[in-house]
């Protein structure tokens, strides 16, 4: 069992940026792929990027690519997103998870989720 507590949101101007943090609680964090998530208020949550439990492999969307950058601190049970260059189309609620396979991007592939950090970028 693995719980994930999301923190860091906010409300930022255009071109700002944020750091999110994820911390977990609960055995073997490391053997955890950990993955972002958001979901815009009306729309379907979709992939930002994952982590592998080693830090070493990353992925990202598309739409984040050059903007995003996961990475995570096992010895402190954290991962993290920095975003740069937020858009007002980056609103959203950004949630963790966690999960066991390393090629998913779907959230049907994740076992554990945080509750979520909502971040407002204004124009």
């Amino acid at each position: 069992q693995v719980q994930l507590v999301e923190s860091g949101g906010g409300l930022v101007q255009a071109g700002g940026s944020l750091r999110l943090s994820c911390a977990a609680s609960g055995r073997a964090f490391g053997s955890y792929v950990m993955g972002w998530f958001l979901q815009a208020p009306g729309k379907e949550r979709e992939f930002v990027a994952r982590i592998s439990g080693d830090g070493r492999s990353t992925y990202y969307a598309d739409s984040v690519k050059g903007r995003a950058t996961i990475s995570r601190d096992n010895a402190k049970n954290t991962v993290y997103l920095q975003m740069n260059s937020l858009q007002p189309e980056d609103t959203a609620v950004y949630y963790c998870a966690a999960g066991r396979n390393w090629r998913v991007t779907t959230p049907q592939g994740y076992e554990y989720w945080g509750q979520g950090t909502q971040v407002t970028v204004s124009s």
